[in-house]
């Protein structure tokens, strides 16, 4: 054994130690918590008047389709105790994409190509916040995530780069980092291209070279959260899906919230990719730097909703993409992935928005809420909370919502915020992605929807 692998493991023991007498406190402050008593967190329906009060709102979701910013998009609005808005705009995809696409022309012949407020929606990086974040908390409150511990006590694989050397930096990754994002691994690796199984990408992305030293700067990083989330898997002893399903889904009555869907749901799927074509999208061009839907995106000077680029296209699968996950890093990992694979509806969005709302009952504490909620104070110039973002300047959450005021996008064009002084949620979902990552029109829809609701809402 190395000595920097037996320095590790002392410094893991004691970690471990450590960990021990920490989550017994905090298990004993839990049960003398007056704050455990349930609060009420029920979401009536109250939106009869949607079109009226949000026509503005809704509005701008119309032009962009009718722009080709994305075909289709969902909403679900929640006020205090209140789903204010539930609907949905477009179709499946764009009629003109039907030639050629018979799966498509099939739905649209049976009368399935228009959207409803059901449809599911890959949710790309929400996968992050609604999954793996989430499960990080509750894993924390049960004492079994130390969030200080280095990652290398439950990953020993990590200490070591790609070409087996041990780069003694990342003795100092922590899992608060890899939530922060602050742990040094770049954003965004085509491991698929070289990784054909599941175990074959975790490899490589345990083995991910650092490209900053950890903690001294915040970058937005997918390959850390898949670190993280196979690091979680093992701390809690089952895959994301299963832990999830129990502990966040099935407490929330999310029904139509899941992994890799059923192929009977397909027809309710709007798709999100068309990789028949021969051109490439991904880490080497220039939409990689949105890939995986870091809430560092931007608004940029005004554009029409429908300005876009050349095509650009992923030929991975050379098929059409619907109730499959888009992202090529998740499909190698079977669909259950810790940055992506996510599927669901903006109602059951809605009822996990409302749940953070309500200070996490009935499955987080309010302090764990407040923890993983928070803007982070390191490295200068961050915008991160654990797992979540905040507003930035511009944001893509507009520019009304508070402070205190957190959220994430998606890569397919997705976005949850949540501003719990307001008592608001703001989901909107879209397959923007389709029939091609090139369209970045969805970065001047976003903020324009979210100030139109708020403004609605005074």
């Amino acid at each position: 054994m190395l000595d920097s692998q037996r320095d590790f493991t002392r410094r893991s023991d004691s970690a471990i130690t450590r960990t021990g007498s920490r989550s017994a406190e905090r298990r004993k402050k839990k049960d003398s918590n007056p704050l455990s008593v349930t609060p009420k967190t029920s979401l009536a329906p109250a939106f009869d008047h949607q079109d009226e009060v949000f026509s503005s709102a809704f509005a701008i979701l119309r032009d962009a389709i009718g722009q080709r910013a994305f075909p289709a998009a969902s909403v679900a609005i929640t006020s205090q105790d209140r789903l204010v808005s539930l609907k949905a705009f477009g179709t499946l995809a764009y009629e003109s994409d039907l030639a050629g696409a018979p799966l498509l022309a099939a739905f649209a012949r049976s009368g399935s190509f228009e959207l409803s407020p059901g449809m599911l929606f890959d949710l790309a990086s929400l996968t992050k916040v609604v999954v793996t974040t989430t499960m990080a908390a509750i894993l924390y409150e049960r004492g079994l995530l130390e969030l200080d511990a280095p990652v290398i006590g439950v990953v020993p694989e990590f200490l070591a780069d790609s070409c087996g050397d041990v780069d003694l930096r990342r003795r100092d990754v922590s899992f608060h980092m890899l939530l922060a994002h602050s742990s040094g691994l770049p954003a965004y690796e085509k491991l698929f291209l070289q990784a054909r199984t599941r175990d074959d990408l975790l490899r490589a992305a345990f083995t991910t070279s650092l490209s900053a030293d950890p903690g001294s700067r915040a970058e937005y990083s997918d390959i850390g959260f898949l670190v993280l989330g196979a690091a979680l898997e093992r701390i809690a002893g089952e895959p994301l899906d299963v832990f999830s399903q129990r502990e966040i889904f099935g407490p929330l009555a999310m029904q139509h919230t899941t992994f890799n869907p059923p192929d009977e749901l397909r027809p309710r799927i709007p798709p999100t990719a068309d990789e028949r074509e021969s051109e490439e999208c991904g880490a080497d061009t220039p939409f990689d730097k949105l890939r995986a839907g870091s809430v560092r995106q931007k608004p940029t000077a005004p554009m029409p909703f429908s300005a876009s680029s050349k095509a650009a296209r992923s030929t991975f699968r050379n098929r059409i993409i619907q109730g499959e996950v888009q992202d090529e890093n998740a499909f190698v990992l079977g669909g259950v992935a810790p940055h992506a694979g996510l599927f669901s509806t903006a109602e059951d969005l809605a009822r996990f928005a409302h749940m953070m709302i309500q200070q996490g009952n009935p499955i987080l504490r309010p302090e764990t809420v407040a923890l993983f909620a928070r803007r982070e104070s390191a490295p200068t110039g961050t915008f991160r909370a654990l797992g979540w973002d905040t507003p930035s300047s511009p944001s893509q959450s507009g520019k009304y919502f508070g402070p205190s005021s957190y959220g994430h996008l998606g890569y397919t064009g997705t976005s949850l915020w949540i501003d719990p002084q307001r008592q608001l949620s703001v989901t909107l979902l879209t397959n923007r992605t389709w029939p091609d990552c090139s369209n970045q029109a969805i970065k001047q829809v976003r903020p324009a929807f979210h100030d139109a609701v708020i403004e609605a809402l005074r």
